[in-house]
């Protein structure tokens, strides 16, 4: 195990390196250069001038780069000349709500996907199934912008149950404090995921179902039930724990969508309006703790797998 760790650590640090340079590239073709994306259109030759050399921008692209490098080490990931406030400490501020937002989500999801796809499963061709299945299929394909839409008109207009804005509290204790406004927001998350998460378990759990080891138990007088808990289950789980670090692009960017429906003051609010106003120092600085977020997924999508199948420890 502990190879297959050190393995994998390797190879997500050389991902994470190339990160780095995707973003280092995107900065330098920015329209006009870095110096005159972030300082405007009519900044005076002298302005750039001076912009480029303060920053390192007239020395040679891999000086340049080292000096990228270095200040993301340090947690330097530039200015956001629109909100007079450095990009670390915005997104210091942001990510905790998004991170909240989507670990709600995700746990909604692996709660309800599991006994779904599970019941998908057993009661595969019956009229639970059809009728599983088919709403699966209308979550999965349906636009996050237009199910939060629904979820808006029907339990906060119509209905008036709950709140059509999200918490607007400063801290993760107060947003939590605000449990009713977080219900929308985190249900219209979830759906999707829901849908695609019991899809993967019913798939899951009929393969499994099909397997030689599944009869011998049965033939020793084993019961559904503990054959489904004790042996099919953990085999099932093993797609649905790499789905969980896997979704991660997929689910900032339905955060992105659902965040500036709710007005839920997290990162994909704070990703919206730097791209209405051209704030191309955030739109960076997201764009990277993304790239890392996506890796860290991969790898603890990789760790789980190991430790729910411990055969993948010894593939190369």
């Amino acid at each position: 195990m502990t190879a297959f760790l050190i393995k994998r650590l390797g190879q997500a640090l050389v991902v994470l390196l190339l990160v780095s340079v995707i973003v280092f590239v995107l900065l330098h073709l920015l329209p006009g250069g870095p110096a005159r994306a972030i300082l405007g259109v009519r900044a005076t030759p002298e302005a750039v001038a001076h912009f480029n050399h303060q920053q390192g921008y007239d020395r040679s692209l891999p000086e340049q780069y080292v000096i990228h490098l270095g200040r993301l080490l340090t947690g330097d990931l530039g200015e956001s000349y629109k909100l007079n406030q450095s990009v670390a400490s915005l997104l210091g501020e942001r990510l905790p709500k998004t991170a909240l937002l989507a670990g709600l989500s995700l746990a909604l999801a692996a709660i309800l996907a599991v006994p779904l796809g599970i019941l998908q499963a057993v009661r595969r061709g019956k009229a639970a199934d059809y009728v599983l299945t088919g709403a699966a299929f209308l979550a999965y394909a349906t636009p996050v912008f237009f199910l939060g839409l629904v979820l808006i008109l029907v339990f906060s207009q119509q209905l008036q149950l709950l709140p059509a804005e999200a918490p607007q509290a400063d801290t993760v204790r107060g947003i939590l404090a605000d449990a009713p406004a977080l219900v929308l927001p985190v249900v219209t998350t979830a759906l999707g995921i829901i849908a695609a998460f019991s899809r993967y378990m019913r798939s899951a759990v009929l393969d499994n179902l099909a397997e030689e080891y599944v009869r011998t138990a049965r033939a020793k007088g084993q019961s559904g039930a503990r054959i489904m808990a004790r042996h099919v289950l953990r085999n099932a789980l093993i797609p649905l724990a790499t789905l969980l670090g896997l979704y991660l692009p997929t689910l900032f960017s339905g955060t992105l969508v659902v965040e500036s429906m709710f007005n839920y003051p997290g990162m994909g609010l704070l990703f919206w309006n730097a791209a209405q106003s051209s704030d191309f120092p955030v739109l960076l600085g997201v764009t990277l703790v993304v790239g890392v977020a996506t890796v860290l997924g991969s790898l603890l999508a990789d760790i789980a797998y190991a430790v729910l199948d411990p055969r993948i420890r010894s593939v190369p």
